[in-house]
């Protein structure tokens, strides 16, 4: 093991050529190591572990090309949080003091570092960048800014800027993922006056502290967030900043899909013989919205909408599929975190079943065992676009945000022929209109819908009679209320409980004839929160569609979510029990790492 000194001295008089051949002579110091061989490792289980022998990649970010590290599995949570765990190892390789600070842009990780020690930071810096591509830049940088980290001259040219981002870029095999400059972290430079570090910019808790504060131990996750099958260690802080803050989310929030599979035999010969009544009884007569096939199609949106929520939510403590019964072949049951949950463990009065209305199945979704006050509902066609936070659909103290949309419900009665989404719409109108004297007009955008357990069973309670109707609705009828897509929002807001919201979304009709050219605008861009892909006619050319969409979603999502069986593997198509969650993922065996050599 090279002392310290010896190792600064090597950055400071050996070229550059010959360093790179030294360089093998400290590499066995463990967090240099872990420097080196922490990838952002966020896909399946037992995915195959990486080592310093991956593959570099030119990719082209923005117009630019940069240097990239090819990583399987790879993740924005995952790169962010391996960014912050190889900058902690290279300040705490050469001895420099340092401390994680909660910053002001509060998804960004920050490390403070005395401005005394600057010169030795960025020479531990360095060193890690030539082993590792990437990137460094002022704080605000755009990716055009970013600068050769692993070049003398570009950290004499950031010397006016006290405030740094460091990024070591990744991508995924396929290179439609790149995680660069978003998912960096800052480096701060603090200055020493009279016994006390002074903050170069504001951050959420403290500027000035003693210079001899203590620096206790905290998770990394504290600072990167991961999920809680993941870990990558500790770091060093503050005490004030291990504390939680008031705008911090405290509280779990769970994520409850619906999910149907038409070819299964099973549930389509159930299906058919509810479109044809009973013996002896007339056939429903149903809109043709109401029950064509396009509502029942699966594309395996579901795959991909898992992936996108691994992706991009990290914070998702269980998740809930809900389904007649069924099961992906593709999903893996047994992983922590997930319950596949049966229609009949829900439904209040088994008569209701079989059902083949979402409007129905929605109103039984707060008795779901287990379930916590706040979760988000999707349907499998909603996707994580990019990066999200809890904030994003909850407010801290636990209000729910709501997104409205700018289409209206339509003035009038409901008839028999009008399109089941404005008869809902109308009803969901008429009850709020009832108890409250006020009018409601918009419709509610195809997003994830931030719901509340609570409030879900008053509306039982309030509007009985209606609730119940709904749950007998074997399939979309001008009686339905949306209780979980309209009026919970409504309900929820007159009731001091929700609130308006905002995303950016985009709806994507798949029937349309710019579908195409939409999904690869979406692609090329990823600039939306979240988006849905939704048809609700039959297309007149269905496999030429489900390329299309095929494509484009293994495109936007190739990797793979932990929740996937691995390649070739396929589970169980029917669920022929019930397994029990554990009451939370972050009481699971941790069986996740980010990468060897890091704490698991």
């Amino acid at each position: 093991m090279v002392p310290v000194g010896a190792r600064r001295g090597i950055v400071r008089k050996v070229p550059a050529p010959l360093r790179s051949a030294v360089k093998s002579s400290f590499t066995s110091v463990d967090a240099i190591r872990s420097a080196t061989v922490v990838w952002a490792m966020g896909g399946r289980r037992k995915a195959p572990r990486h080592s310093a022998a991956a593959v570099r990649r030119v990719v082209r970010v923005e117009g630019r090309h940069m240097h990239a590290l090819l990583v399987e599995g790879a993740t924005a949570w995952a790169a962010r949080a391996r960014n912050l765990h190889i900058l902690i190892s290279a300040l705490e390789a050469g001895d420099i003091e340092y401390f994680c600070v909660r910053g002001a842009t509060k998804d960004v990780p920050t490390v403070a570092v005395p401005v005394a020690l600057r010169e030795s930071a960025e020479e531990m810096l360095q060193i890690a960048f030539e082993q590792t591509p990437g990137y460094v830049g002022a704080a605000n940088a755009s990716e055009s800014d970013m600068r050769p980290g692993d070049d003398d001259r570009s950290w004499r040219q950031l010397r006016k800027h006290d405030a740094l981002r460091v990024a070591w870029y990744v991508t995924d095999p396929t290179q439609h993922l790149v995680f660069g400059t978003d998912q960096g972290c800052d480096l701060e430079f603090w200055t020493e006056r009279d016994g006390q570090y002074e903050a170069p910019r504001p951050n959420r808790v403290v500027d000035l502290v003693p210079a001899d504060t203590p620096r206790p131990a905290a998770p990394q996750a504290l600072f990167a967030l991961v999920p809680g099958a993941y870990t990558t260690g500790v770091t060093r802080t503050l005490p004030e900043f291990t504390q939680p803050l008031p705008d911090d989310h405290l509280f779990p929030i769970d994520v409850v899909y619906t999910w149907v599979d038409d070819s299964d035999p099973v549930w389509a010969a159930e299906r058919d013989a509810a479109r044809s009544g009973r013996p002896g009884a007339p056939a429903p007569s149903l809109h043709a919205q109401a029950a064509n096939d396009a509502r029942f199609t699966s594309r395996d949106e579901l795959r991909y909408s898992l992936r996108s929520l691994h992706q991009y939510a990290p914070w998702v403590r269980n998740v809930y599929l809900v389904t007649a019964g069924q099961v992906p072949a593709w999903l893996d049951t047994d992983v922590p975190g997930l319950q596949v949950v049966d229609h009949r463990e829900i439904f209040s009065d088994p008569t209701a079943l079989p059902t083949f209305n979402s409007h129905a199945i929605e109103s039984q979704l707060h008795r779901i065992d287990g379930l916590s006050e706040h979760f988000l509902y999707l349907n499998d066609d909603v996707f994580f676009g990019r990066p999200l936070t809890p904030g994003h659909f909850f407010h801290a103290n636990g209000l729910s945000k709501f997104f409205q949309s700018k289409a209206l419900v339509p003035t009038g009665s409901s008839g028999d022929d009008e399109l089941p989404v404005n008869a809902a719409g109308k009803n969901s109108r008429a009850l709020i209109e009832r108890s409250f004297g006020t009018r409601i007009a918009q419709k509610m955008k195809h997003t994830p819908h931030a719901l509340r357990r609570s409030v879900l069973a008053d509306i039982e309670l309030v509007y009985g009679e209606e609730h119940r109707r709904t749950q007998h609705s074997r399939f979309r009828s001008p009686q339905d209320v949306p209780i979980a897509s309209s009026l919970h929002h409504y309900y929820g807001f007159h009731t001091s409980r929700a609130t308006v919201g905002n995303l950016r979304y985009v709806y994507v009709d798949l029937a349309a004839d710019q579908a195409r050219r939409r999904l690869n605008s979406l692609l090329a861009r990823r600039d939306f929160d979240t988006f849905c892909l939704n048809d609700t006619v039959v297309h007149p050319d269905p496999e030429a569609q489900d390329r299309m969409v095929r494509s484009f979603l293994e495109s936007y999502f190739p990797v793979a979510s932990r929740y996937e069986l691995p390649d070739g593997a396929t589970g169980p198509t029917r669920l022929t029990d019930r397994r029990v969650l554990p009451p939370s993922l972050d009481a699971a065996p941790t069986h996740h790492g980010l990468a060897d050599g890091v704490a698991r």
